[in-house]
């Protein structure tokens, strides 16, 4: 993970700081400059030379004298030693060059000493292998500045052909020739520019003006120097990032790999994500909290399968006692009616027995069902209307009542109908239990804020205030008096809140009561969340 955040964080710099380097912007510039330099020095040169070298011997023919072109150009080019600069007449013919020095024995060319590094020992090495590497590279630049790679003309003594320049200062003096720019197979940049002498706008000459260009290349060095120092400073901060970033995200993120591992294995019930990662106030710390809750729900589902396997193991013994109890007493009775009487027993607990296996099952396949369910938008008005019809139409003599208040549409909620019809069947199955002989049971709907509440009401006995809770705890029976024995599995009311909380809802049981406090009866409040 680590090489991953680095990599991802010094490419892009790496990339920015090549394309900087790589980037021919500066040094054109540069290169401009120096030409500019060089051509105005050559205009100087070549007014000195057509004010103080050039004779008219007639009538508007002017000619440049050697004689005294010589000593003029050499004083000129004397200041600056690293230039080098060659007088030639209109025909082409050399007539001076400022290195050549006339002696007893024939002519001298003085040749400059090379200029003293600037850069030390280290720096020279990687100038050189910057020169090198950069020679490599291919460049772009704009069309007046061509750089001769490489350039076979070796040195300053270098004789072009200027009968180019020649034609072009007599035949159009607005055009320039362009500089010649070269770079030697030592590393060394000439500039050579060509511009002409002239007398009464008459050319009489073309002075080519050649000088050593390496303050280009120093500039260029020291400027892409500064650019890999400000690099290797961004690098090692990036590094520093890339580090922290590590130990704040990857790190974190493996030691939540390893604690959900060690849950997977069973190695830790609480605590096994660390408390220090869930405090942190980042998405890292909400990952925390959530695995944590994740956690936390995985253990508690699995300790309600564990109850409820000893719930259900406890309910099926129960019948399972009474029949085998009947059984061998039936063995032992000889008295037909007793024989009958145990007969109706058995049957009893065999009936009770399949109630419950439904209930038990129609239990377990709540949540899975649920959770592969998707939820729609119900309205509940048709729903409860449809309830009421069907309790009407088959209700008994003397059975109670049923009301309903609720709009006629418009109560509309996230639910799946067919667990919420079986919530709604087994709150009203309930009240209807518990009424009294034509009593009554009553359905309210109503919509509450963000939230749709449903109560069902009954004129039973109401519930124990201490059982208010343990009515929806499974296998919970509170029957009323007269009821017969095992005619409930104690599933329905649990199965209800199992299925509206499924439904990111609440359901609640109080008592109602009158003014005096007396009991009037009991009511099932479910609260749903709109649609």
């Amino acid at each position: 993970m680590l090489r991953r955040i680095l990599l991802v964080n010094a490419l892009p710099l790496a990339l920015m700081v090549a394309t900087l380097l790589y980037l021919d912007q500066y040094q054109n510039g540069l290169l401009e400059a120096e030409v500019g330099a060089l051509r105005e020095q050559a205009r100087i040169y070549a007014g000195a030379l057509g004010e103080s070298a050039v004779r008219e011997q007639e009538t508007d023919n002017p000619k440049l004298v050697p004689e005294l072109a010589r000593p003029l150009l050499r004083s000129l080019t004397e200041p600056t030693p690293n230039a080098q600069a060659k007088l030639y007449a209109p025909d082409g013919q050399l007539i001076v060059d400022s290195r050549v020095r006339e002696g007893t024995s024939g002519a001298v060319t003085a040749e400059p000493l090379p200029p003293v590094s600037e850069r030390g020992r280290i720096l020279g090495t990687i100038g050189w292998l910057y020169d090198h590497a950069l020679s490599l590279l291919p460049h772009e630049r704009p069309k007046q500045i061509m750089v001769d790679e490489n350039a076979s003309a070796q040195g300053l003594d270098w004789q072009p052909d200027v009968k180019e320049e020649l034609r072009l200062s007599t035949s159009d003096r607005s055009r320039e020739m362009p500089p010649y720019i070269r770079r030697l197979r030592d590393d060394r940049l000439l500039i050579t520019v060509a511009v002409p002498v002239e007398r009464n706008r008459r050319t009489v000459g073309v002075i080519l003006l050649t000088r050593d260009a390496r303050g280009v290349d120093d500039s260029l060095l020291a400027v892409r120097l500064s650019i890999l120092a400000l690099f290797g400073i961004a690098l090692a901060l990036t590094v520093l990032l890339s580090w922290y970033l590590s130990l704040t995200i990857a790190r974190p993120i493996l030691r939540l790999a390893a604690a959900a591992a060690g849950m997977r294995e069973g190695k830790g019930r609480t605590g096994a994500v660390p408390a220090v990662l869930q405090a942190r106030g980042d998405e890292i710390g909400a990952l925390a909290v959530a695995l944590s809750a994740s956690a936390t729900a995985l253990w508690d589902r699995m300790d309600a399968i564990e109850r409820f396997a000893a719930d259900v193991a406890h309910e099926i013994k129960n019948p399972l006692s009474s029949i085998r109890s009947a059984i061998e007493t039936l063995r032992r009775v000889e008295d037909p009616n007793q024989q009958k009487r145990l007969l109706a027993i058995i049957g009893e607990d065999v009936m009770r027995l399949d109630r419950l296996i439904s209930d038990i099952s129609d239990a377990s396949r709540v949540d899975a069902e649920l959770s592969r369910t998707p939820t729609e938008a119900i309205d509940i008005a048709p729903i409860l209307a449809t309830l009421k019809e069907i309790h009407d139409a088959t209700r008994a003599k003397h059975d109670p009542v049923m009301e309903l208040d609720a709009p006629a549409e418009g109560l509309i909620v996230q639910a799946v109908e067919g667990r919420l019809v079986q919530v709604l069947h087994n709150l009203i199955a309930n009240g209807r239990s518990f009424s009294p002989r034509d009593g009554k049971i009553a359905l309210h709907a109503r919509e509450t804020g963000a939230m749709v509440e449903i109560s069902v009401e009954d004129d039973g006995p109401g519930i124990p205030d201490t059982r208010l809770e343990n009515i929806f705890d499974r296998f919970y029976s509170e029957r009323p008096k007269g009821e017969s024995f095992g005619g409930h599995s104690g599933l329905g009311l649990s199965i209800s809140r199992q299925i509206v909380e499924a439904l990111r809802g609440r359901i609640a049981a109080e008592n109602r009561r009158d003014e005096a406090g007396r009991v009037l009866g009991a009511r099932f409040v479910v609260r749903l969340p709109k649609g």
